[in-house]
């Protein structure tokens, strides 16, 4: 009978002094091939780089599988979750095809985000439409256009927050079971449609959600009789509205949920008659419920850019020519000449039709060598035809 241990983790912390950084050195070591010294500068570099982070913060997780008592395998694995800024190589030698480099750093702690270098990068973001689960409710008030309005205030905070390429497509619908969605899903808890909306868009992510709520708390309050006219006046009634939204976010090569959350909020619904003509209008904000959805919105803002800000950064191969790559992203996503992605083979399988691809390590690092607006292009060290890098294979910086 085979017992697996549970894994235990080790935080080590080398002397960082909180969150302030610390200048560390590091070295790194790597083979010269053919001459190419380049090449092994960089490996060298990054061994070395890697040596910095594992002394400022390292995570040592081991995991033993015993069989009747014997240990018959043991896995250990280290990782840092530190970021290096200012690095400079104070020294480099070289004996015969090894190569030593020895850098200095800046390091300081990364919290828990894992994305590297990809947390710098802008990844293309859609918002569709919020659909209301019971409309009737948006009568008082004339608040109907919630659904498209709300995705259109919150497209243009993500905007100006400038974390995102913010795309809209309010006017979509990606549930057709407004009840129990997102539930109604395919292919293991993956969105079907989705995929298609992130393509056609060219996006990273889908943002996306429903209003359950948006009723008031006593419609009994809101008669049209004198005594009711009355008691909403000097305050008697119940004038409290609900609002209740489900957001959630999508990785849109894949469908898979990346985030998803609900918000809620009830306050004062104290429009006067007339005086509120849409959801975000100008009589609508001056309520109190009003401002009390404006700081969810604001609430809800903060959690996109905190769901993605520790996801790596995923842009599509638009073509391969020899060893020339061209990438469907540029410098608006912020990518410079000199940055490198990894390349990754998308896989299907004949005896999985419509089902999300498999990405497939190419081992093959691109150079950006020319960014446009939109997109970009760079070279690999191979043709591609021998990696079978081809259109819609994905680059991605972690």
């Amino acid at each position: 009978m085979k017992l697996a241990i549970s894994v235990v983790t080790v935080l080590l912390v080398f002397a960082c002094g909180g969150a302030q950084a610390v200048v560390l050195e590091g070295v790194g070591h790597a083979t010269i091939y053919n001459d190419d010294v380049d090449s092994a500068r960089q490996e060298a570099k990054k061994a070395a780089l890697r040596d910095v982070s594992l002394q400022y913060e390292a995570r040592i997780s081991s995991r033993d599988t015993m069989e009747n008592g014997v240990v018959t395998e043991s896995r250990l694995q280290v990782a840092s979750s530190a970021r290096a800024t200012s690095v400079e190589v104070v020294d480099e030698y070289r004996r015969g095809n090894l190569l030593r480099v020895t850098v200095r750093a800046d390091m300081s702690a990364s919290g828990q985000c894992q994305a590297g270098d990809a947390a710098e990068l802008r990844k293309r973001v859609a918002v569709t439409g919020f659909p209301m689960v019971y409309p009737d409710q948006a009568r008082i008030g004339r608040i109907g256009d919630a659904g498209e309005v709300l995705p259109q205030l919150l497209q243009a905070d993500l905007r100006r927050s400038g974390k995102l390429q913010v795309f809209g497509a309010t006017t979509q619908r990606l549930f057709d079971d407004l009840l129990n969605a997102p539930t109604h899903q395919k292919f293991n808890n993956r969105l079907s449609n989705v995929i298609q909306v992130a393509r056609e868009l060219g996006v990273q992510f889908v943002v996306t959600g429903v209003i359950r709520d948006v009723g008031v708390s006593d419609p009994d309050a809101w008669g049209s009789s004198v005594i009711d006219r009355l008691q909403r006046g000097i305050g008697a009634a119940n004038q409290n509205r609900r609002f209740v939204v489900d957001m959630m976010v999508y990785d849109g090569f894949s469908g898979a949920p990346v985030y998803q959350e609900r918000f809620s909020a009830e306050a004062r619904w104290n429009a006067g008659p007339g005086s509120s003509d849409g959801f975000g209008s100008a009589g609508f904000r001056e309520t109190e419920y009003g401002q009390a959805v404006a700081g969810l919105m604001n609430n809800m803002v903060s959690a996109v850019n905190d769901a993605l800000a520790c996801q790596p950064f995923i842009t599509r191969v638009t073509r391969v020519d020899g060893n020339k790559v061209t990438l469907d992203s540029g410098a608006t996503a912020g990518l410079r000449p000199g940055d490198e992605l990894k390349l990754y083979r998308s896989a299907s399988f004949f005896d999985s039709p419509g089902a999300t691809p498999e990405l497939v390590d190419s081992r093959t690092t691109m150079t950006v060598n020319n960014v446009h607006p939109d997109f970009s292009n760079g070279s690999i060290p191979v043709f591609g035809g021998l990696i079978n890098i081809q259109r819609d294979d994905v680059a991605i910086v972690w």
